[in-house]
């Protein structure tokens, strides 16, 4: 998914009294999409069910075209948030790593939901990032049609964009519909993936550490 599908734009600079200095700008981060036409979802669902052979003509599925297709909307509209962040004053160059946080996401190939959850860990730079936009990123790129492999390499290209950290490491461990549900029915599995920048990359120690927490190491 190209950058471009995402836009971020650059709120207008505060000015920090106490510093007597701009204040650097929080990023309102927003996904871009076409527009939902809640109508035309919902009339599409209802052909779809009934080319399956099933009829919404009782009172339990009379809706359910309907609710379908509120649900696909909510699960493919990620909500607007802030990066905000923080000088790192004190200087701060250990790991900083939010662990399990939960991911659903919509498989791509077969519109079935994989859920799951990331560790998303991060060294610091010149700046440190409010805890829960680690969560915010993850469900801004988790809410769309997707791949575990390229959500994982776009929750930390992301941040090693936008944060600038001295690394970025990710771990997505998920359960696939697609697999546990249909095809070869593998209840149980799951898929791991993950992608390191930066120091958490190129430093064994420091990979190993990230890999150790995430449990992604055993």
């Amino acid at each position: 998914m190209t950058e471009h599908l995402n836009r971020t734009t650059a709120l207008t600079d505060s000015l920090d009294e106490e510093a007597g200095a701009p204040a650097r700008p929080a990023l309102r981060v927003v996904h871009e999409s076409d527009g939902i036409d809640l109508a035309a979802a919902e009339a599409a669902a209802g052909q779809f069910l009934a080319a399956l052979g099933i009829s919404t003509a009782s009172e339990s599925l009379r809706g359910t075209p309907g609710r379908m297709a509120r649900a696909y909307a909510e699960l493919f509209t990620p909500r607007p948030f802030e990066l905000t962040t923080f000088p790192n004053d004190e200087g701060y160059d250990e790991l900083v790593l939010a662990r399990r946080i939960p991911v659903r996401s919509v498989c791509e190939h077969h519109l079935l939901p994989f859920v799951g959850t990331a560790h998303v860990g991060y060294l610091p730079g010149a700046r440190i990032l409010g805890l829960s936009k680690l969560a915010r990123v993850v469900e801004h790129f988790a809410c769309r049609p997707q791949v575990q492999e390229r959500l994982t390499k776009q929750v930390a290209d992301w941040l090693q964009t936008h944060l600038e950290p001295k690394g970025v490491g990710v771990v997505i461990e998920a359960e696939h519909c697609c697999m546990t549900l249909r095809g070869v029915r593998a209840t149980g599995s799951s898929t791991m993936t993950s992608t390191l920048l930066g120091l958490l990359r190129s430093d064994a120690r420091s990979r190993s550490e990230f890999l150790g927490l995430t449990g992604a190491a055993s």
